[in-house]
């Protein structure tokens, strides 16, 4: 993929197509696209956002403070994080990720909630997840 910028219209290559879109037209598409990679999905009692800056965050579902909330550089970390974990996993197993406090809790519900995840929860109390 290549941009150019240079003149009065901004030159798209994707894929050896090319595209000559005004300015107006480009910052719509830049708009567009930055709407489509920012999403916010809900869950039960999690959420996620998948930010612009490709950063992918979880947070107890109606939180209102960064205390509620984990930050990962992309989902692919999360991920991994996930492929990590035993068959079998709970908020200690979290902690030995370098999750702290509450959000080793919020990242086994999380799991169990994300579609994304082949997880459910298998006790509650304590908190525990196994992989499906």
């Amino acid at each position: 993929m290549s941009v150019d910028g240079e003149g009065e219209s901004v030159v798209v290559t994707i894929g050896g197509e090319t595209v000559e879109l005004s300015r107006d037209a480009a910052e719509e598409l830049k708009d567009g696209v930055g709407d489509a990679l920012t999403r916010r999905e809900s869950f039960f009692r999690t959420a996620c956002v998948y930010r612009e800056d490709g950063s992918y965050v979880v947070e107890r579902r109606n939180a209102d403070s960064t205390g509620n909330s984990a930050v990962f550089e992309a989902f692919r970390e999360v991920r991994r994080l996930f492929d990590r974990l035993p068959e079998t996993f709970d908020a200690d197993d979290l902690a030995k990720a370098g999750l702290t406090g509450s959000r080793r809790h919020m990242m086994v519900r999380h799991f169990a909630e994300h579609p994304g995840f082949a997880c459910e929860l298998d006790s509650r109390s304590p908190i525990r997840a196994k992989k499906l």
